[in-house]
């Protein structure tokens, strides 16, 4: 017997702050549940866009400067699954995406991959239609629709939050990069979540923002669940992606999530499970047409730098830029390409001191 539907609407008018009990942007077991659904049911969940509506179709690269993260990401959720508790692994599956049809690309100033050469803010707005994205900020590109959800994830325990917060402010105080909570913009506005909430920026051991493209429609997600209810959370859906997201945003939209929920009692604690896994019949295909950069782990031709896969990506994805500017792109829209459609594939890492990774640039994009 097929389980019962349940539904979350929400006003796409209004930002997550005027709506408070239909989501929230931060990470805390205590933010009440949305909805309550046994395993077997599915649920449809509306959900608002990664900058929670601050992007419009008129908006400009310079108005970006005026963009407040601290609401990122607004997520619809938590969902209560009724009997789950830790050890348990829930199962997601994403029955279908439906896009809303405005979306944008945001390049940030100190924010992205690439953030100390791109220092000035870019904006790209996409109409969705046709299975297409295009925009008279990139001319000549089509983007196919490939939409998954950015953030998916569950809530953690209670000694689990205070665990991250603990580790990554251990990582700041060692010089690097991580955002401690910040009740500025949170929502749920209510102590001690505000003020204890982690943020929605990193992905963790409970999922969240994994940004990983292959989350399309039929594929399957596994998570180790850490806290009654395992408390479900989606949202900063994305169009189109490629693997890296390097300038931070991917083709970013509103849309629709119709989930499938499901429960494996003590699976995760059984099988050792502590990291999200998914599934599905199919991977996204390679392209047929492409053009490929590569990098290695050097700073230039003088330093080299032993096993270091995040300096051969940068250098993948500079070599690409410079590849696209030869196209004809100026270097913040080549950018823009590469975080919506070029793919960071880790080619090798045996052969000491380098490790190659390689960007791919399908060329059926071009029209």
């Amino acid at each position: 017997m097929p389980g019962r539907v349940h539904e979350v609407r929400i006003d796409r008018s209004k930002p997550l702050a005027q709506q408070p009990t239909q989501g929230h942007n931060r990470w805390h077991p205590r933010i009440p549940p949305v909805v309550r659904l046994d395993p077997g049911d599915e649920v449809i969940l509306e959900t608002l866009d990664a900058l929670d509506g601050q992007v419009t179709p008129d908006s400009t690269s310079a108005s970006l400067a005026s963009v407040d993260l601290n609401p990122v990401h607004p997520l619809t959720g938590p969902v209560w699954v009724n009997g789950a508790e830790e050890g348990d692994l829930l199962e997601v599956q994403i029955v279908d995406v439906i896009p809303q049809p405005f979306g944008f690309t945001a390049q940030i100033p100190g924010f992205g991959f690439l953030r100390d050469v791109f220092t000035e803010p870019f904006l790209v707005r996409w109409q969705m239609e046709g299975g297409f994205a295009t925009s008279p900020d990139l001319p000549r590109v089509r983007i196919p629709e490939a939409s998954f959800p950015g953030v998916i994830g569950l809530a953690p325990s209670e000694s689990q939050l205070h665990q991250i917060i603990a580790r990554e402010q251990d990582t700041a105080a060692r010089g690097g990069v991580a955002l401690p909570p910040d009740p500025r913009g949170a929502v749920p506005a209510d102590e001690p979540i505000a003020s204890e909430g982690i943020r929605t920026i990193p992905p963790r051991e409970t999922a969240g923002n994994m940004d990983v493209k292959q989350l399309t429609k039929g594929t399957t997600i596994y998570f180790p669940v850490w806290t009654q209810g395992a408390l479900l959370s989606i949202g900063d859906a994305h169009y189109a992606q490629g693997d890296g997201e390097i300038c931070g945003t991917a083709i970013e939209m509103g849309a629709t999530f119709h989930l499938r929920i499901g429960l494996q009692k003590g699976a995760a604690r059984e099988r050792g499970i502590r990291g999200t896994q998914f599934a599905g019949e199919t991977v996204l295909s390679a392209p047929r047409r492409y053009y490929a950069t590569t990098g290695l782990s050097m700073r230039g031709t003088e330093v080299q730098e032993s096993e270091d896969a995040t300096l051969a990506a940068r250098n993948a994805m500079l070599a690409m830029i410079d590849h696209l500017q030869e196209r004809g792109y100026s270097r913040q829209q080549a950018y823009a390409i590469c975080s919506v459609a070029v793919d960071l594939k880790v080619s090798e890492v045996v052969d000491v001191p380098n490790f190659i990774v390689s960007a791919f640039l399908p060329l059926d994009i071009f029209v």
